[in-house]
């Protein structure tokens, strides 16, 4: 995969660490400098150490292998250095992880192998609508993410815009982000989760909270399509895609894979590894196993090429 999204003009592939684009990401920065400085601080004293053993003055040589000092520099200094970074590391991100207040916006993102199933909340925490690999949000908002995981431990991690939280089966963890700029800003699973695990990633697209609003009302209502496009449907069905896949206004109502009910309005496809058009959609469903090996969803070879044509033209149109 290239250092560059090619698919979004503002997304960097590998997500930069270092680079925060959000209140929340901020504290996590200047954490990492704090212990890279103290890292190369505590590097130091030991080289300087090392070359006083090796080659200073016998009297200094005779300090350096003194009881005391080895109950110092061995014992004491590493005890109070650790724990001074963690009192300050604890204090500088708690906020992070803190429970939801009134009035936050609320996603749920459930970890998956190897996607990401992204749920809309109202007020209450109730469901108004499921999405997949993509996670959007009003830019200069805070918003609170529930992480869940559906099967082994994963690890939600959009560097420019917050911490990373691990994603524990039977265990809700909480982390709050936020966008100061309009962009997509691209994440990654960050605990190896077996399989195609490096294959699992997601964007964070801010919207300008206008243009927010406009999406969650249209995501909010079932996708309209012309009536030319039917025959894609006709081979969604008689393929048995609907066994597996929700799409909002049809039969079908599968549980096990993502929500396509909006499928054509994501800007990837297969968790961030695909640009998102009628070719790689009807790449994908042909032989999803060699774009991504150990993924759950089967292969289709037995489709013709017209009926690949069909429903992946289908599936496009359902913005």
């Amino acid at each position: 995969m290239s250092s560059r999204n090619s698919f979004d003009g503002t997304a960097t592939w590998p997500p930069p660490a270092l680079d925060p684009a959000g209140p929340f990401a901020g504290p996590v920065n200047t954490l990492s400098w704090v212990l890279f400085a103290m890292a190369g601080s505590v590097l130091l004293i030991v080289l300087i150490a090392l070359a006083l053993a090796l080659f200073g003055p016998r009297r200094w040589r005779a300090k350096l292998g003194g009881q005391k000092l080895v109950w110092i520099g061995g014992f004491a200094f590493p005890v109070v250095v650790l724990t001074a970074l963690l009192i300050y590391g604890l204090g500088l991100t708690s906020h992070l992880t803190q429970e939801p207040q009134p009035g936050e916006m609320r996603i749920r993102v459930t970890g998956e192998m190897w996607w990401w199933r992204v749920a809309y909340l109202d007020d209450q925490g109730r469901e108004r609508f499921q999405d997949a690999n993509e996670v959007h949000i009003p830019v200069g908002e805070t918003v609170v993410i529930e992480l869940d995981s559906a099967d082994v431990i994963h690890s939600f991690w959009v560097p420019r815009l917050s911490g990373k939280v691990d994603m524990i089966p039977g265990r809700r963890n909480i982390l709050r982000l936020q966008a100061d700029q309009p962009g997509a800003y691209g994440g990654q699973c960050a605990e190896y989760c077996g399989g195609p695990h490096a294959l699992m990633g997601l964007v964070v697209v801010a919207h300008d909270p206008a243009a927010f609003q406009t999406w969650m009302q249209k995501q909010s209502q079932p996708a309209l399509t012309t009536t030319s496009l039917a025959p894609g449907a006709d081979v969604f069905r008689r393929a048995g895609c609907g066994a597996c896949h929700t799409v909002a206004g049809t039969e079908f109502n599968g549980l096990a894979g993502p929500d396509l009910s909006h499928v054509g309005s994501r800007r990837t496809l297969g968790a961030g590894i695909l640009p998102n058009n009628q070719g790689t959609m009807a790449g994908w469903i042909s032989d999803s196993q060699t774009i991504k090996p150990g993924n759950r969803m089967p292969a289709y070879p037995v489709l013709t090429g017209e009926e690949l044509r069909d429903v992946s033209a289908w599936l496009e149109s359902l913005k």
